[in-house]
């Protein structure tokens, strides 16, 4: 059987964590800065993790280490 291949779109989006969480950042940080307070724009730099809602799904299309 092939090796499977991982969804491009997904490994470029999340990475995973020691523990196999997946690590995300958050959106609304690329354009429209200047009506964002200095506040929000230092909380949207941090990374977050994945709800574990769609951690079963993502984890599928990133076949590999689990």
């Amino acid at each position: 059987m092939p090796k499977l291949k991982s969804h491009r779109g997904v490994r470029k989006r999340f990475r995973r964590t020691a523990s196999g969480k997946l690590k995300r950042q958050h959106a609304y940080t690329s354009h429209l800065q200047g009506k964002k307070t200095a506040d929000r724009k230092r909380a949207l730099r941090s990374s977050a993790l994945v709800t574990a809602a769609d951690q079963k799904r993502l984890k599928k299309l990133m076949p590999g280490k689990d």
